[in-house]
């Protein structure tokens, strides 16, 4: 029972990724254009086109380099899972977590990207 028990510890510890010292590379570029695509497809009238979804994606990283090696492991990991979710990654949902975990100031201007609640505001 000790050994299942142990076995099942080492395994489980082995899933943990840690999130370096480093903003983390996220797709945005193959997510802005599924995302633009979308949009279209919808026919949203609020859709953004792919250059104002990469520009706020790279508005979003540029802030979260002021607020990343400040924060503590647990928010960066949980705000990764969360930017990442579905294979959707986004800069701007990870500057929102790290916002709204009280890590980040709010931008002076609503950013969208990739966001996947961007046509919910």
């Amino acid at each position: 029972m000790k050994i299942a028990l142990l076995s099942m510890v080492m395994i489980g510890s082995q899933l943990v990724i840690p999130v370096s010292d480093r903003i983390p590379k996220l797709d945005v570029e193959a997510t802005c254009k599924a995302t633009v695509a979308a949009d279209n497809a919808a026919n949203l009238v609020l859709s953004q086109d792919y250059a104002g979804c990469m520009r706020d994606e790279n508005e979003a990283q540029a802030q979260l380099a002021g607020v990343w090696s400040t924060s503590p492991d647990s928010v960066r990991n949980t705000c990764v899972d969360e930017a990442t979710a579905g294979g959707n990654d986004s800069y701007v949902d990870l500057l929102v977590c790290m916002q709204m975990a009280g890590w980040a100031s709010p931008p002076a201007a609503p950013l969208k990207g990739a966001s996947k609640v961007r046509n919910k505001k």
